[in-house]
């Protein structure tokens, strides 16, 4: 009976070892870097100028505002002696309420930007996705790691599919 048992487990043994060396040898693996990818494409580039000439034109706005309101406060620091307390107080609420336009606009200028780069970077995204994804199909990867996010630590046995990937988007 022990010569069974020792004879199923010796036979579970192997086959367990020779499983797993079969999925092991199965597994193909490759790495790609998306964001040097990405730079090499020329509609991240356009992408890239529109993003920043719409902040520049928010931040130009942001600028006026800053003026406008170094204006008032110096206005009323030159002025509050000869000042009534109405006007003063009037004065007051004025630069405080600009103060407060002045941060709502600034947050809501900087979520107006990450919306508008996430609006035009997304196509560009998509199209490496579905590029890194037909590569993976046609040459029969398991899994293709993206090393520009920092999670994959190692990678010596996966292959760098980047050029396959530049030859299915076209890129040089």
């Amino acid at each position: 009976m022990k010569t069974v048992k020792k004879g199923i487990l010796l036979l579970a043994a192997i086959l367990f070892i020779s499983g797993f060396g079969y999925a092991q040898s199965s597994l193909k693996i490759g790495y790609i870097n998306s964001n040097k990818l990405m730079a090499m494409m020329p509609e991240a580039d356009s992408a890239q100028a529109q993003v920043k000439k719409y902040a520049t034109g928010l931040q130009k706005q942001m600028q006026t505002m800053a003026q406008e309101y170094q204006s008032k406060v110096q206005d009323y620091q030159s002025n509050v002696g000869t000042m009534s307390d109405l006007i003063r107080q009037t004065k007051e609420k004025e630069i405080s309420d600009l103060q407060q336009r002045i941060q709502a606009f600034q947050a809501s200028a900087d979520q107006d930007v990450q919306k508008k780069q996430q609006e035009l970077f997304q196509p560009i995204i998509d199209k490496v996705k579905n590029a890194i994804d037909a590569v993976g199909k046609e040459y029969h990867y398991t899994y293709i790691l993206d090393v520009s996010q920092g999670i994959v630590l190692f990678y010596a046995n996966g292959d760098d599919v980047t050029p396959l990937v530049k030859k299915k988007l076209g890129l040089k």
